[in-house]
């Protein structure tokens, strides 16, 4: 039934779900990807779309920047609508020069600092994993089709804009011992492994604290398409 959230009814949502931060790059996999395609949400224009990505079905949905916005969308697709595989398709920057930009990355760990799982449930883990299932087919799917994919460590940060005094990147990256950070990934698996789903992350590195280089807010919406077309086709082969 529809949430406050969401107002698809019930089986508006495919069993696996791909879930980007921004509604428009839905919108950009839905309109380029999808075959009889149909927008079953868009409350507060975080748009869902549910069709199918050749011959078998699959959605797609907008989570929002951050984990409170991650953590409602996913457990809602989760509890309400009952998706079983969330597969996080996102940015991150990268704190490492072995990560460069427009580089993909599946994580296989997410630290942080955020309260998030304590509050949910209490748990007090810092680091919280994907599903190792969801994990091994996406890297399978990248070794069939030829993609270089990097297994990487993430900091899930509940902060954009950080005061400088506090923390260089540099002491993050050894505190955390992450190799790039975003801000959604450790709440999509918390929820996941709370409510007994799957969920994993596929990124791709937007800049480079490194180099200090960066994609444009356009690119980010409409260039990342190895990521997508990986997501895409690990989706479909989910048994």
């Amino acid at each position: 039934m529809p949430t406050p959230h969401i107002s698809a009814p019930d089986g508006a949502f495919a069993k696996t779900v791909l879930m980007p931060g921004d509604p428009l790059r839905a919108k950009f996999v839905a309109e380029n990807y999808l075959q009889d395609v149909q927008m079953v949400t868009a409350v507060r224009n975080m748009y869902g779309f549910t069709g199918k990505y050749k011959g078998k079905p699959i959605s797609v949905m907008g989570s929002g920047m951050g984990m409170p916005s991650m953590g409602i969308y996913s457990y809602e697709l989760y509890d309400v609508y009952g998706v079983e595989n969330i597969i996080r398709i996102g940015s991150a920057g990268s704190y490492r020069e072995s990560l460069g930009v427009m580089d993909v990355v599946l994580v296989d760990s997410a630290y942080s600092d955020s309260t998030f799982a304590r509050m949910m449930n209490g748990c007090i883990d810092k680091v919280i994993k994907p599903s190792a299932e969801l994990n091994a087919v996406i890297m399978q799917t990248a070794v069939e089709r030829n993609v270089c994919c990097k297994l990487a460590a993430v900091h899930s940060t509940d902060v954009f804009y950080t005061d400088p005094r506090m923390e260089s990147f540099l002491q993050l990256r050894d505190r955390t011992h992450a190799d790039c950070v975003e801000m959604e990934s450790f709440a999509l698996f918390h929820n996941a492994n709370a409510l007994g789903r799957r969920a994993a992350a596929l990124l791709t590195i937007s800049d480079s604290f490194c180099t200090k280089t960066e994609i444009s807010s356009t690119e980010r919406e409409t260039s990342l398409t190895m990521m997508i077309e990986l997501a895409l086709e690990a989706g479909v082969s989910i048994e």
